[in-house]
């Protein structure tokens, strides 16, 4: 039930000569998002405007400042963020009247996207709890809990940025310790501690960047009193191969993996909790928010509908099996019944 474009341009047409200004250029990601759409809607209501208009926007329908005007949607450059904007456009397509356009992959992520959001080029995007917390808002790691930080998100987004973080996806990508199967059933690995005793049995293979840095595997090693038989340096891209092949016992390696999705492969609880936690979520504008009304709610479809497993089940069908991620996207969504 989509606005056709030629109402849509009618539609602009008509404010325009009216001299009422949309205060972009049609959609165009380099200006979206400016004007005061949300200042409108309230003193429209204040006044008593007409009950058309507030049952319109009741009803999920653009206000004057967002009509015609897609909601821009950024994504980091890797696959699981490519599936995500695919979801996200996926549910508010399906359950608003409203179009949503991807900008897909963009360089430095976070660091790229963040200024974009500022300057109202992008409504949303999906980001990492401790990515935010780190990157963005420049505090410690791990220092706030788990169970504080989406709060403490939110709070310091809106009021730094006019922001907000809406729903957690369920999946926390963070940095991982992945055992071969048969090394994990023959030592009875289940959590990272498991590993003391017989570490000196196993090859641990990774990349030199994590090998080298300092929150890296020195500081996995000293926290969990590991000591391997063998440490090797293998490229990011080989590590999993040679898993397989039995080359390397144990590797790094981040709990949405493509890879960490199949059988062969056991990851260890990380029972000292040495990993920060980067769950997912939607950062949205708050003038977003109130320029598309019913946005809010379509969010937090997304909100604990995936598992870790799940989500590297995903990236697996994009990464290895080549299936296009907005057709990984529509069938997972269907089948939580999040779409028809």
């Amino acid at each position: 039930m989509k606005r056709k474009q030629t109402a849509a341009f009618l539609l602009a047409a008509i404010l325009a000569f009216a001299g009422v200004g949309c205060g972009n250029n049609g959609g165009n990601p380099d200006s979206a998002g400016s004007g005061s759409a949300g200042e409108e809607t309230v003193e429209n209501q204040e006044s008593g405007g007409d009950s058309d208009s507030m049952d319109t926007e009741e009803a999920g329908g653009e206000s004057e400042e967002s009509a015609g005007k897609p909601i821009q949607i950024a994504t980091k450059p890797m696959t699981e963020q490519y599936i995500l904007g695919e979801m996200l456009k996926l549910l508010i397509e399906e359950n608003t009247d409203y179009t949503a356009e991807i900008t897909k992959g963009i360089g430095g992520g976070t660091s790229n996207i963040q200024p974009a959001m500022e300057k109202g080029e992008f409504d949303l995007y999906p980001e990492y709890t401790s990515s935010g917390w780190v990157m963005v808002l420049k505090h410690d790691a791990g220092e706030v809990s788990d169970e504080e930080i989406l709060d403490k998100l939110k709070e310091e987004y809106e009021e730094q940025f006019d922001m907000t973080w809406v729903g957690l996806y369920g999946f926390n990508n963070t940095f991982a310790v992945a055992v071969r199967k048969e090394a994990a059933e023959e030592y009875q690995l289940k959590t990272t501690s498991d590993l003391a005793d017989v570490s000196g049995e196993l090859v641990f293979g990774g990349n030199p960047d994590y090998i080298e840095r300092e929150d890296g595997f020195g500081l996995l090693c000293s926290t969990y009193g590991l000591d391997f038989k063998e440490v090797r340096d293998i490229d990011i891209g080989l590590k999993y191969e040679a898993m397989e092949q039995g080359d390397i016992d144990v590797t790094n390696g981040f709990t949405t993996d493509a890879q960490l999705s199949r059988d062969d492969i056991t990851v260890l609880e990380d029972d000292k909790h040495l990993q920060v936690n980067y769950f997912c979520s939607t950062v949205v504008r708050k003038e977003a928010l109130e320029n598309y009304p019913g946005l809010e709610d379509v969010l937090m479809k997304m909100d604990g509908i995936l598992t870790d497993k799940e989500m590297a089940s995903l990236n697996y069908q994009v990464e290895v099996e080549g299936q296009d991620e907005a057709e990984v996207a529509e069938a997972f969504l269907k089948e939580k019944g999040l779409t028809k």
